[in-house]
């Protein structure tokens, strides 16, 4: 029954930038159901920045598809969570305004770019949350905070309404405490939607199943390889076990493109963020210029003022790729190797049913620890790839290593998202036993 939803819980992790203390629900499949969103989505009567400042104060008049339909399925929505600067890092450290902290140790990350709303899961502030995912956003907190986090096949969720940082590889989707509660997200936010002309007609109505017998899981060498801690290692060895004892069959495999699939992703991202970003100067978005100086003086001050470190290295390195004469030697190259990648998840998954391995290759790491981008690039190896295929990918929680959690991540093929979902399921149902 439709009503009203008080929400005063204190937040000590930083998870929220807005919060709504009074929100109304509607009645539906969420009916009552409280949900944050992360804050580079669009919610209309609620400011929407980006963790940016130069998207302060900006309230969109309009809501993004998978808000209205969250809204339409009875769901309150209590807030905006906080973010890596336009998605932009791997720890939720780049927001201006301040880092989110870990609820597992408030001393460490909570994983990024959606640390806002994976700290707003595990701190129970919340039971689901929506982030969006473009080289592991979602996996990656989800796992550093031990919940579950889905990245839907691309075009399965629409994106409209998400604040585009890279188009051809950020997709929005849920997170939780439980599979069963991420796939009940999933089956309200999944469906076509014709503002997005990358949206897919494969709509989601699946109850998980822990019955996976005779399901073929690819374990490629590579993601045990050079990066990848011992312990973590351990962990998710353990995981396929258990699932090998559920019925399912591991596969010795290899993946060579992962040797080349960190540098496809960052050219492509920073490409895309370069030209996507072009559009906030003051103008047409955040706040006003208020100065006499020419066009292009006052576009270079503003974004030197108000865009982070973080996304201005990203929009450099993005602009330095497509410029005349580095075009070839940078972008080209990296459109082939994500080929590369993809053709490797094709060749595998012709012969396996779904792949998995760590989702991240540590544990999650102190607050300023990591303060060498590059360091913080290389984390990201194992989560890319499923981002430049385009595939569906989840986390689901696989112990723990010194008190911190690490995740197992299920990739499968264009699609089958409930395959992946019975996956993580049914190691989630033997292990809680």
């Amino acid at each position: 029954m439709a009503g009203t939803f008080s929400f005063d819980a204190p937040d000590r992790w930083n998870a929220f930038l807005h919060r709504q203390e009074t929100v109304g629900y509607g009645d539906g499949a969420l009916g009552g159901l409280p949900v944050a969103v992360k804050d580079n989505i669009s919610t209309a009567g609620l400011p929407t920045t980006c963790g940016s400042r130069i998207l302060e104060g900006y309230v969109p008049p309009y809501d993004a598809h998978v808000v209205t339909l969250l809204k339409a399925a009875g769901a309150a929505i209590v807030g905006k969570t906080n973010m890596d600067e336009f998605g932009m890092g791997t720890t939720t450290e780049n927001s201006a305004y301040g880092p989110t902290t870990n609820p597992a140790d408030p001393g460490r990350v909570p994983g990024g770019s959606s640390g806002g709303s994976a700290a707003a899961v595990a701190g129970g502030l919340v039971p689901a949350a929506l982030g969006s995912d473009t080289g592991g956003s979602i996996r990656c907190p989800a796992a550093f905070c031990g919940i579950v986090g889905l990245k839907p096949t691309y075009g399965r969720v629409s994106r409209y309404g998400l604040i585009a940082y890279s188009n051809s590889l950020e997709q929005i989707g849920p997170l939780a405490a439980t599979v069963s509660d991420v796939s009940r997200l999933m089956a309200v936010i999944a469906g076509y939607d014709a503002r997005d002309s990358t949206s897919a007609d494969r709509p989601y109505a699946h109850t998980p199943s822990a019955e996976i017998r005779g399901t073929r899981i690819g374990v490629p060498a590579e993601f045990f390889g050079e990066g990848v801690d011992e312990a973590v290692g351990e962990r998710v060895r353990d995981a396929l076990a258990v699932l090998e004892h559920l019925g399912a069959e591991i596969v010795p495999c290899t993946m060579p493109s992962m040797a080349f699939a960190l540098a496809a992703y960052y050219v492509t991202c920073t490409s895309e963020a370069s030209s996507n970003l072009a559009r906030f100067d003051g103008v047409r978005y955040g706040p006003a210029v208020d100065t006499k100086k020419q066009w292009h003086a006052a576009f270079r001050e503003l974004r030197g003022d108000r865009f982070g470190n973080e996304v201005q290295r990203r929009i450099m390195l993005g602009t330095f790729a497509l410029s005349a004469g580095y075009y070839g030697k940078y972008y080209a190259k990296a459109q082939v190797a994500r080929k590369a990648v993809r053709d490797d998840f094709a060749r595998l998954l012709r012969d396996v049913d779904v792949i998995a391995g760590p989702t991240m290759p540590t544990t999650a790491w102190r607050l300023g620890e990591k303060s060498d981008p590059l360091s913080m690039y290389l984390s990201d190896i194992l989560t890319v790839p499923a981002n430049l295929a385009g595939v569906p990918a989840i986390s689901v929680p696989c112990g723990t290593v010194n008190g911190l959690p690490a995740g197992l991540q299920i990739i499968g093929r264009h699609f089958e998202d409930e395959r992946v979902v019975d996956v993580g399921f049914a190691y989630e149902q033997e292990v809680r036993r």
